[in-house]
């Protein structure tokens, strides 16, 4: 059984405290719901923004996702060999790949973003539903107004 965590203001008043507390929580249990269908949560991060765009270039996914190169290789090699995604050399640009998510891919992003809200439901299941998008819009302003990170690297844990 999982030990009480404190809600004494003195334990919980800054908020890069409660967002570790708040990331583990829905962390911990995305990984487990995700790794039902074969994905971690950063393959699942990066298979979202493929489902999203079409034949995306994988220098400027490194870039908006703020991985570095060498991992998003890795990352894209995962999907590639679970058949989630195709890389190809983008016509006009032979130095280029693009990156694409497969119909294998989109199946299981439809259940992956379901085991997601799950979990994210779960999670914030604290929050009304007016509530939800209001803390998702804090949050995004809170990170464009965040000092810049260097990219992210698989040793920082997925």
């Amino acid at each position: 059984m999982a030990a009480s965590v404190s809600n004494d203001v003195e334990v919980t008043e800054f908020a890069g405290q409660l967002f570790f507390r708040l990331w583990r929580a829905s962390h911990t249990r995305t990984a487990e719901a995700l790794s039902s269908v074969g994905l971690t949560p950063a393959l699942f991060s990066l298979l979202n923004v493929l489902g999203a765009r079409e034949g995306t270039i994988q220098q400027q996914l490194s870039s908006d996702m703020g991985i570095d190169p060498s991992a998003m290789v890795k990352l894209i090699n995962e999907l590639e060999d679970a058949g989630l995604a195709e890389r190809r050399r983008r016509p006009g640009d032979r130095r280029a790949w693009e990156v694409s998510i497969t119909p294998t891919g989109r199946r299981t992003l439809e259940r992956a973003r379901r085991l997601a809200m799950q979990v994210e439901d779960e999670v914030l299941g604290g929050l009304t539903a007016a509530e939800r998008p209001q803390l998702l819009m804090l949050l995004r302003r809170a990170v464009d107004s965040a000092p810049p990170q260097p990219p992210w690297r698989p040793a920082e844990g997925d």
